[in-house]
């Protein structure tokens, strides 16, 4: 198993200096700035980023607001607010003009239009598979500033291709109908069609959304691993993601020789609930062959999803087809949902006279959701007890055919071709 390339690693004040060098020139006198940062689901170095942001362009500006893009994720709460951000209330207070929001996408006022995707766009955007107008719903916030600054990872991603850039504005701090439309799409495509991936119809599908913003955007792509930072570029939205995605393959993906039976995915502990540590199977099942297993051990998790958790246990897990060939019957359930459902089930097909679902590889939790729900939403249950996770390991090193991912959820294996 090896990478393309390997990529060094640079120190927290080369990282600053990439920040400053970036932010030179940037007039933020008398400015309201919009920074937007990831949730605790993505890894980075985010309070030195933001301190250094705020040393550069923070003080000068008349407002510096901070917004955490949600997408549909639960808020943080004010003790894991600090810890994402380095800073607790009082040293915030303190600074005067900076101020932390949730993206509080569950609350109607929070959001507005800012543009329609027209049923023709949709249509040679996506291939065909969204026919309808796509409203453009994203927080009004980004009408109440001057500037935008995205601040955030760029990694190898299940819907998108690859994370960064206009993703932390739409699903970020987007409205749900158009959140739940590009994850749809996505899950038409399928994951393995898409991750890794930089130019696909679903990033496309995302850039046209950010063409309706008309508040300008500068933003910091970086790139990071257990090892540390390997890379961070300053621009516009497009040419920073992009510059960063051709690092982040070199640093985020793993290439196989031959293909594996099983594997033992030990999600990291920063995914709270399924919806989130499903990462470790998107990212693995590439390299499954057919009629393999994965196995998500994640002993931490609780729940299947805090926020659209209802919604799983009414349509459980099921590949594409389960869904896209009975639509009707799942037509009042949320589409980003459906979307999450089958990139956890994976590729598999459904046939619709004989009611028979086959998926490709079997895909087994190893979590705290009791067995008997795991089962009622169509995964296979396994008892985090009884999974040893240094025996896995040790078999992995002996037989070729079982792969061990510590951690796993931010690096994509894929075989070599």
């Amino acid at each position: 198993m090896d990478r393309q390339k390997p990529v060094g690693v640079i120190d927290d004040l080369q990282v600053i200096a990439r920040v400053e060098e970036g932010l030179a020139g940037f007039d933020a006198a008398g400015k309201r700035l919009l920074v937007i940062v990831p949730d605790a689901t993505r890894s980075g170095p985010i309070p030195l980023l933001l301190r250094a942001i705020y040393r550069m362009v923070g003080r000068q500006a008349k407002q510096f607001d901070v917004m955490i893009a949600l997408g549909t994720h639960q808020a943080m709460s004010e003790a894991a607010l600090e810890r994402h951000l380095g800073m607790t209330a009082a040293e915030r207070a303190q600074m005067g003009n900076l101020r932390v929001m949730n993206h509080e996408w569950w609350f109607p006022e929070t959001l507005v239009q800012i543009g329609t995707v027209s049923a023709a766009e949709a249509r040679a955007i996506t291939r065909n598979i969204i026919t309808d107008d796509i409203p453009v719903i994203i927080n009004r916030q980004v009408l109440e500033h001057d500037h935008i600054i995205i601040c955030g990872p760029v990694f190898p991603h299940e819907s998108v291709g690859f994370s960064g850039g206009s993703k932390y504005l739409f699903p970020g701090i987007a409205g749900f109908d158009s959140i739940s439309t590009f994850h749809w799409l996505n899950a038409m495509l399928t994951t393995m069609a898409v991750i890794g991936i930089e130019d696909t119809p679903v990033r496309r599908l995302i850039d046209k959304y950010v063409t309706y913003v008309k508040t300008p955007i500068t933003c910091i792509a970086f790139v990071v691993s257990e090892q540390g930072m390997h890379a961070v570029f300053t621009g516009d939205h497009v040419t920073a993601q992009r510059l960063a995605s051709e690092v982040s393959a070199q640093v985020h993906i793993a290439y196989l020789n031959k293909p594996v039976h099983t594997v033992i995915a030990h999600a990291a502990e920063r995914y709270e609930d399924l919806w989130t540590g499903g990462k470790a199977m998107f990212k693995a099942e590439p390299v499954v062959q057919d009629g393999g297993r994965v196995l998500i051990h994640a002993p931490h998790i609780t729940e299947v999803s805090y926020t659209h958790g209802k919604w799983l246990d009414e349509a459980g897990y099921h590949v594409r087809d389960y869904f896209a060939l009975q639509m009707e019957r799942f037509a009042h359930i949320p589409k980003v949902a459906l979307a999450h459902s089958t990139n956890v089930k994976g590729a598999g097909t459904f046939d619709l006279t004989s009611k028979v679902e086959t998926p490709r590889i079997q895909v087994d939790i190893a979590t705290r959701i009791p067995q008997e729900r795991t089962e009622r939403i169509n995964l296979g249950y396994v008892d985090p007890a009884t999974v040893s996770l240094e025996e896995w390991e040790r078999r992995a090193r002996e037989d070729e055919g079982i792969l061990y991912i510590p951690h796993a959820g931010e690096f994509l294996y894929r075989l070599r071709k």
